[in-house]
């Protein structure tokens, strides 16, 4: 599990000196950690660095490290960098462009501490933003890390409070589209963006920019576009095994972890690809029959374990400290035997499709009629547009272009397909999760784009979870090669009536791969689904789930209301109404409740 903690102080204020040497001798003392920097006004430590994996990457005369896996841009043969000092050419291109020079030339998964000739030290992200990256300052040293845990167990800090006027937009929303946490003083960077910390403080800068890339479309014929597609898909996925021995690949038979087999397999990957298939009863959670084609056609091993029913939800009150609460749904059916198979096999990463959904535009909605509209005017190809996405949105041609007139006329066109209402949220809650201040800051600057495409925006804005907060070390290092940052610049540029043409979700990747992938899998238009899995093993747990959440803190704070909660989790015919999901995510923020609970309990004693 790879982690670091890095302390950024003025140097030439004694006070934050002395800090930053105390803090710094107690991680000297733990040999866990190793020093990756240790220069003035900066000391940087990691642990878990894996040659496979996250490493270190160094810069000559102490001017900075570059934290986890980096590749270079441009290559199509051997884009992996290996750990340890840059090669003389590359590190000079990143003394002399900072920041911006990493975000241009370079790509992966990694953290940058920049230190310049003026004593400032830059933070960067990466525009993916997989390694976790948050910031809190303690006695004037800035303590920037990725793993609470690690920060919490530092002497002499305090512990930092639940900010409890967060929690409604979390609730409503999930993560905090900001920088902000809910915890008070815990902030988080997003990704690629920049902090320059200083001797005249603290200032952001977005390094880079996902708008420009959202509001400069690539609109060509498809045919072009596919094969542009194709080639970068193949170009992450196989950039991301390089350097590895064996690869665990979650194949769920769907279109976008097929897609990933055979850009693995075909091709040359040196590492061996050994897939797996989580599989329970259900109208949609067995998929075996499709993954069992994919891995097939890939000339791929696939194992098949079924999910365990039977799971207990106690378990997750053991949750990691984290600076938000992390949702146990997708991983309680298979994080423990993502880990017993990594171990069993000597397969370290963890590769998966996730991702695919957002990234290729798999939604049935009207938006691409009204890009179109936005974009290209009532010129040739509206009327394909219009039929297009009707059928994506399975209504009328009618219904479409009305909406798509009203949307271009500058009226409210209908609900935001990506909401959905919380039926167990108070009124009160609610009216408070509406605030804008908890969005991402570049949603506020996109109103020129079309709707299609600021939702398409909205949805590649936030990364997906690095670290699994319940099995901890044991968890293998997840890859998810479709969130790469060539492939979402990409995709972020190619309109949305592209990305569907045909009126079908995803249907130009469906293109790209179709001579790659089982017709059948091309073609499927079915999506497979834990939900029966999940609403039976909240049937077996459900007396556990009604003690936790009437007796828990939601509902104490009055940010869920007490009798829809009764309702939901009676055997009256009310609790149909309730989506299984959202009551699992009220479990998981609960369980998240309950460990601070503990932890500020110990720390007053």
């Amino acid at each position: 599990m790879f982690r670091y903690l890095a302390l950024v102080w003025d140097d030439d204020a004694a006070a934050s000196r002395a800090a930053a040497r105390r803090l710094a001798q107690h991680l000297d003392s733990k040999r866990a950690w190793q020093t990756a920097l240790r220069t003035n006004g900066l000391s940087v430590f990691v642990t878990g660095a894996d040659a496979s994996g996250n490493g270190v990457y160094t810069l000559p005369s102490e001017r900075g490290v570059v934290l986890g896996r980096l590749f270079r841009r441009g290559v199509d043969e051997k884009a992996l960098v290996h750990h340890g000092p840059l090669e003389p050419e590359d590190a000079e291109g990143v003394l002399q462009r900072g920041s911006h020079g990493l975000v241009t030339d370079w790509w992966g998964r990694y953290v940058a501490f920049l230190k310049a000739a003026d004593g400032t030290t830059t933070v960067l992200r990466d525009p993916a933003g997989t390694l976790p990256c948050f910031a809190l300052e303690h006695e004037g040293v800035q303590i920037v890390f990725s793993w609470l845990e690690d920060l919490l167990a530092l002497p002499g800090l305090p512990l930092p409070p639940i900010a409890w006027e967060r929690l409604p937009a979390h609730l409503q929303f999930g993560e905090l589209g900001n920088q902000l946490t809910l915890l008070d003083g815990v902030e988080r960077l997003l990704p690629g963006e920049a902090l320059h910390i200083g001797r005249a403080g603290r200032r952001s800068e977005r390094v880079w920019n996902a708008l420009s890339f959202a509001g400069s479309p690539l609109d060509d014929d498809p045919a072009r576009l596919a094969p542009l597609v194709r080639d970068t898909v193949r170009h992450c996925a196989r950039s991301w095994a390089e350097g590895q021995h064996r690869i665990l690949l979650r194949l769920s038979g769907g279109l976008d972890s097929s897609i990933l087999a055979c850009s693995l397999a075909c091709g040359g990957t040196p590492a061996d690809i050994l897939c797996v298939n989580y599989h329970s009863p259900g109208a949609d959670t067995d998929e075996r029959r499709y993954a069992r084609q994919a891995a097939r056609h890939a000339g791929l091993e696939l194992i098949e374990c079924e999910r365990d029913d039977a799971y207990r939800l106690e378990r997750v009150l053991n949750v990691a400290l984290t600076p938000s609460p992390a949702t146990y749904v997708g991983r309680m059916a298979a994080a423990a035997l993502d880990a017993d198979l990594s171990q069993r096999h000597q397969a370290p990463s963890l590769f998966t499709g996730a991702g695919g959904d957002q990234l290729f535009f798999e939604l049935r909605t009207w938006w691409p009629a009204a890009d179109f509209l936005s974009l290209r005017g009532a010129g040739p190809g509206l009327t394909h547009a219009m039929l297009d996405a009707a059928r994506l949105a399975r209504l009328s041609v009618w219904q479409t272009a009305s909406l798509a007139l009203r949307v271009r006329m500058g009226r409210a066109a209908g609900t935001d397909a990506l909401s959905w209402p919380l039926a167990l949220m108070a009124g009160d809650a609610l009216e408070a999760a509406a605030a804008a201040r908890y969005t991402h800051p570049l949603l506020s600057t996109a109103t020129t784009l079309p709707i299609g495409k600021l939702n398409h925006l909205r949805m590649l804005l936030h990364p997906i979870g690095y670290y699994d907060p319940y099995e901890r070390e044991r968890a293998p290092d997840v890859v998810n090669p479709l969130l790469s940052q060539p492939l979402i610049e990409l995709c972020l540029r190619l309109p949305t009536y592209r990305l569907t043409q045909g009126g079908r979700g995803r249907a130009l990747v469906r293109q790209a791969f179709a001579c790659d992938l089982p017709p059948e899998i091309a073609a499927r238009r079915s999506k497979g689904s834990i939900e029966d899995h999940l609403r039976t093993v909240l049937a077996r747990n459900l007396r556990w789930v009604r003690e936790v959440l009437l007796d828990g803190e939601l509902v104490a704070h009055g940010l869920l209301d007490r009798q829809r909660v009764e309702a939901a989790l009676s055997d009256r015919p009310q609790a149909a109404t309730v989506h299984v999901t959202e009551i699992h995510g009220h479990v998981a923020v609960e369980a998240w409740l309950r460990r601070w609970r503990s932890i500020a309990n110990r720390h007053a004693a």
